[in-house]
């Protein structure tokens, strides 16, 4: 079924061809024709899967008839980095169509956004907070309201955006078409999809699916012995473009520093960074200038490069789905990919669960020549206090979990050239 049989609009048909689509996903297939009549759609689908362009073209499409200079379509989503793809989508797929998106997100000046909004756009892609803010302060008119998509709202949940969602739903027309995608369909998204969507079209691809074309490695490792272990994972495999996967922002931005004074071009993305050093980490990774991205799950969400050869999950992810969507990085657009994971005895029911989603064993590896007895450093008891005596009237506090675990290898690896920047990213 080629882009032309959806009756598309010529000038969005024309910035389809520019940008050099040709035969639609299965959830365009899908998506697109239920969209254009006019359903509401419960969207079950990854990142990869081409679900941007499933609501962009025909959200172009309608917005070719009608007013301009009214924000008319509203696309909500959980980061900044999925927003700034969402929107360089729509820029690309509308460009013979004269219509105006802007992003609308924080930690960036407020004011540009403003005068942009004032001059009159057709889209808004937004994060909610700074949507939040527009909305109090009376810088955006929703009242004439068409279309509004949640994209990733599973990442939105978990993240706790859904109380704000809630409150922006309230300042939204009745009437309007309303499409909600996400990876995964826990219950209070399920909940969220009742009171929203009416009537709606389920339309669903690859949720638990991953890549047929990604090989899977377990490689067994200590915790305190991870980082070399990684490193030396790095030497002996041919890689050309790695992401690396860490269970906090703390460990993602440490683990690039170290990677870094290795000689590795590296830079870490996570929600510290300020948006133009994110902006920068990410472009680095996507245009090739850095090798390797660390990343949180949350930090990690937009992430959209095709020629990823190499995922490491340096800590196990929590759930099957979040191993799904980390590993659905790489193995794209035909290419073959790995996806290695490090894991400690701690995470044996989680590599089942892993294992049962796949259908299959998953190879443990271990690297030739490494020392895996080295013990866990201990800590200084020549200068530590002796242990304080618990105080009897009160009670003792809990210790806070531990965390950490996850990833994987092949031939020769990259070979470390000069230093560089870091990045991260947030909401």
């Amino acid at each position: 079924m080629p882009f032309q049989s959806f009756s598309l609009h010529p000038k969005v048909l024309g910035g389809v061809k520019s940008a050099g689509y040709e035969t639609p996903t299965p959830i365009q297939s899908q998506a697109i024709p239920k969209i254009m009549a006019g359903h509401d759609i419960m969207g079950l689908a990854q990142t990869g899967t081409g679900k941007t362009a499933a609501f962009a073209l025909p959200i172009l499409h309608r917005l070719m008839q009608g007013p301009r200079k009214q924000v008319r379509a509203l696309v909500i989503a959980p980061t900044r980095e999925l927003a700034e793809q969402i929107n360089d989508s729509l820029l690309e797929l509308g460009q013979q169509t004269r219509l105006k998106s802007i992003t609308v997100y924080g930690g960036v000046g407020v004011n540009p956004q403003i005068e942009k909004l004032k001059n009159g756009v057709e889209i808004v892609v937004a994060c909610p907070g700074r949507l939040l803010d527009h909305i109090s302060q009376g810088t955006i008119d929703l009242s004439y309201l068409e279309l509004l998509v949640l994209d990733e709202a599973d990442q939105m949940f978990d993240m706790g955006f859904l109380p704000d969602i809630r409150r922006i739903l309230k300042h939204l027309p009745s009437q309007r078409q309303t499409m909600l995608f996400s990876a995964t369909m826990p219950a209070e998204i399920r909940g969220l999809a009742r009171e929203i969507l009416r009537d709606p079209v389920t339309v669903q691809v690859d949720t638990v699916a991953p890549a047929a074309t990604v090989s899977h490695a377990l490689y067994p490792v200590a915790q305190h012995l991870k980082t070399p272990l990684m490193m030396q994972l790095l030497k002996h495999t041919d890689t050309e473009s790695v992401l690396i996967f860490t269970r906090t922002k703390h460990r993602a931005k440490r683990l690039g520093e170290q990677l870094e004074k290795a000689g590795y071009t590296a830079a870490s993305l996570q929600g510290n960074l300020s948006q133009n050093r994110r902006q920068a980490a990410m472009e680095g990774f996507r245009s090739g200038t850095f090798q390797i991205l660390v990343a949180t799950d949350i930090a990690a969400r937009g992430i959209d490069v095709s020629q990823v050869s190499h995922v490491i999950n340096y800590d196990i992810p929590d759930t099957t789905e979040a191993y799904i969507h980390r590993i659905g990085r790489t193995g794209r657009a035909a290419k073959s990919g790995d996806a290695f994971t490090l894991v400690t005895d701690e995470d044996g029911a989680m590599v089942r669960a892993i294992e049962k989603t796949l259908g299959t064993t998953i190879e443990r590896r271990t690297i030739e020549g490494f020392d895996y007895s080295v013990p866990a450093p201990r800590k200084d008891e020549e200068f530590a206090r002796p242990p304080r005596q618990p105080n009897p009237r009160r009670k003792p506090v809990a210790e806070p979990a531990k965390t950490g675990h996850p990833a994987g290898t092949k031939k020769r690896g990259p070979r470390p050239t000069g230093a560089s920047s870091h990045a991260r990213t947030g909401r």
